[in-house]
């Protein structure tokens, strides 16, 4: 049978090197390799792929559901802090939700959002399971 191994995220990208930096900066991500307008960047077990459009209409213009991705971590309000000592300014304050997550969003340059959360123990949850 087969197997699903990993997912890695694709996104595209009006400014290649704002997008790095922003991931890299502020969000602890690593370059794993560049070629011809495309960077590969990692953390942890979270795999992106940005590639260099430049005429591509942003995220932020599409007026659609532009999350990208949901990211299960472990320490939620660890990470939170360590995004503001980074000097990260575009995301939410992490919020305890009925079903059973805390979260927090983040707003890429492009307007990508990515939601960040840790499972908590909640009534509603448990009585979901």
């Amino acid at each position: 049978m087969a197997e699903l191994k990993k997912a890695r995220s694709v996104l595209a990208v009006r400014d290649l090197r704002t997008s790095v930096a922003f991931y890299c900066e502020n969000l602890g991500f690593a370059i794993n390799a560049e070629f011809d307008g495309w960077c590969f960047l990692s953390r942890d077990g979270i795999q992106l792929m940005l590639g260099h459009c430049p005429d591509e209409i942003p995220a932020s213009q599409i007026n659609d559901h532009s999350y990208f991705a949901y990211i299960e971590v472990q320490g939620v309000d660890g990470l939170h802090k360590e995004f503001l000592d980074r000097g990260l300014k575009s995301f939410s304050a992490p919020e305890s939700k009925p079903w059973g997550m805390r979260e927090f969003m983040v707003t890429t340059p492009d307007g990508h959002r990515i939601m960040f959360g840790e499972d908590v123990d909640s009534p509603q949850r448990r009585r979901s399971d």
